[in-house]
């Protein structure tokens, strides 16, 4: 499984909270140097917790499941 796979993987299993409150998180890329790139759409885009939700949420969760990466960032495009 590439580390492309195995973030897509993780990210099925945390879209789901996400959804709950109206928002989702969409992989943009993973580079070759283990940075993930998300874009969180819907209500996550307004939301003012929307950087915890990315750290404590999202990042935690890629990081103890795909330990080949290093950092999540958030796009804004």
């Amino acid at each position: 499984m590439t580390i492309t796979e195995k973030v897509l993987d993780s990210l099925s299993n945390v879209r789901p909270y996400l959804q709950a409150d109206g928002g989702d998180v969409e992989l943009v890329r993973v580079t070759d140097d283990g940075f993930v790139e998300v874009k969180l759409t819907g209500s996550c885009v307004s939301c003012p917790m929307s950087r915890m939700t990315l750290r404590a949420g999202v990042e935690r969760k890629l990081l103890k499941d795909v330990p080949e990466i290093r950092r999540v960032e958030q796009v804004l495009y």
